[in-house]
């Protein structure tokens, strides 16, 4: 694999994990509805079962920000040390 398919397999990573990024927003936000639709509902078991798995959801989500975060420097650095931005610019 040369340098180029390299960065942009780098990229298509990157596009990936925004895909999972809001794929587990949705999820999270998904929890918060079904915990407040219980508060009418009241039931226990649901009481206590949600906020567990929201935690663990918000808890992966937090590693997925972290991780694009993270490998979007891995890919920019990457990208300067190879020069693949001065070869891009000029096409």
């Amino acid at each position: 694999m040369d340098k180029n398919e390299k960065r942009m397999l780098m990229d298509k990573v990157l596009r990936e994990l925004e895909d999972t990024r809001n794929t587990e927003t949705s999820v999270v936000k998904k929890l918060a509805q079904l915990e407040s639709e219980n508060i009418n509902l009241g039931d226990r078991f649901l009481e206590k079962k949600l906020p567990e798995i929201f935690n663990l959801v918000d808890d992966a989500l937090s590693a997925t920000i972290d991780l694009q975060a993270e490998y979007t420097e891995v890919r920019d650095k990457f990208v300067k040390d190879n020069k693949l931005d001065e070869i891009n610019a000029g096409q």
